[in-house]
């Protein structure tokens, strides 16, 4: 080591703890964390593109936007302070650099995290309108009321962590004539037994998890139940359908992953909150839950270009275009228009596929004609459907920190 001061936190460590938090923080939670970065800078290139304009798609910006902050945070806070008490480098950073940032950057991670956990729930609520009551997608659907939810969202989130920006202070400890260093301490003051209890206990829980959990796995259920439905029918759906029902494919895998990755966390939030001062004993459960919402922020880039039919082509095009040649003009994304009426609401409805009447044929677009009203999986009805539904008068085609992962002072 190059200096023998060191922090209250820091004495006596035993030499296992300080090797499992730097396998788990400083290889797993950085690599993981860079990653993320990537995957999410490159989400939001290819959600942002012209032809990806949605409403879902709005909302899944803001949730990259609000993934990264909190991967940049956890790379603050937790990734690159591990290195130091294992391996001896960073001293700088970890005594000089961190406790400076750490009044800011631990708040800011908080927000993140509370923005990334409503705005899943809020893509969930969108999907579970689209999916279960498309006759309203068209008022409540829309881009211009996304960009509102995202930032009501993050309105709430700062109004809920506000209070964490004075939960600590930083002190200076040693000679200044010699050496020193900075610590991060809890500000006593305003940390109250009652505000522990009541605020970062029981109002966490609550609030972080209990509330968005419980309506996730409600209204999942609703979207589960109408997507099995939609699928028992999927060779009678059209093409505009079969790509909503993929979208919400897609959008229950999110969800999946952030209950899967959220667990441990709600668990040692839980034991944090009717345990007490045995909690001090699950510090290696503290830091597996920090490594998991970090995976949680970073692998939904994955999960798009796995799931989703219109991001992979986009994608692809936009970075691969010299290697990948389209399908066809109307696979192409410059061609590709997100004509979902759920996720696009201030657009015209759905049109359904018509053959074999004379004014199909006329068209100048064919084979496309309008729906008397927006349907998003509802089977395309079968060929001897009344031709009304052409009507003339239709109107024309459109041209993620936890409970746990918080520091403990």
């Amino acid at each position: 080591m190059n200096g023998s001061l060191e922090c209250d936190t820091d004495a006596d460590v035993p030499a296992a703890d300080k090797l499992f938090r730097f396998v788990v923080h400083g290889v797993l939670l950085n690599g993981i964390g860079a990653a993320g970065l990537l995957g999410n800078a490159l989400a939001v290139l290819v959600l942002s593109r012209p032809q990806m304009r949605s409403s879902v798609n709005c909302l899944l910006v803001g949730l990259a936007a609000c993934d990264t902050a909190l991967i940049l945070t956890s790379v603050l806070l937790f990734g690159l302070t591990a290195v130091y008490p294992y391996a001896g480098a960073l001293r700088y950073y970890y005594y000089h650099v961190c406790p400076r940032l750490t009044p800011y950057a631990y708040p800011l991670a908080n927000v993140a995290q509370t923005m990334s956990v409503y705005l899943t729930l809020i893509v969930t609520v969108e999907r579970w309108v689209a999916v279960c009551h498309p006759f309203r997608a068209k008022a409540l659907c829309t881009s211009s009321r996304a960009r509102w939810y995202v930032l009501g969202t993050a309105a709430f989130a700062f109004a809920y962590n506000a209070p964490k920006f004075f939960e600590a202070e930083v002190v200076a400890v040693g000679d200044p004539a010699v050496e020193v260093i900075y610590c991060v301490r809890a500000n006593v003051d305003f940390r109250t037994d009652r505000y522990v209890a009541v605020y970062i206990h029981w109002m966490y829980l609550v609030v972080m998890y209990i509330v968005p959990f419980s309506a996730l796995a409600a209204l999942n259920a609703c979207i589960v139940r109408q997507v099995r439905r939609a699928q028992a029918e999927r060779a009678r759906l059209s093409r505009v359908q079969r790509r909503e029902l993929g979208l919400a494919t897609m959008l229950l895998v999110v969800v999946l992953v952030f209950f899967l990755c959220n667990l441990l966390p709600l668990v040692t939030n839980a034991f944090e909150v009717f345990l007490g001062d045995q909690f001090d004993n699950l510090d290696p459960l503290v830091k597996t839950s920090n490594l998991l919402v970090t995976i949680n922020s970073s692998v939904n880039f994955v999960i798009y270009v796995i799931f989703g039919e219109k991001f992979k082509r986009v994608f692809l095009k936009m970075f691969c275009a010299g290697r990948v040649r389209p399908r066809g003009l109307r696979d192409s994304p410059e061609h590709t228009r997100d004509d979902s009426f759920a996720s696009c609401g201030e657009r015209m409805s759905l049109r359904l596929a018509r053959n074999g009447t004379a004014r199909a044929a006329r068209l100048a677009r064919p084979r496309r004609a309008a729906s008397p009203a927006p349907t998003v999986y509802y089977p395309a009805p079968p060929p001897s459907t009344d031709v009304s539904l052409a009507s003339a008068d239709a109107p024309p085609p459109a041209a993620r920190w936890n409970g746990t992962a918080r520091l403990h002072f």
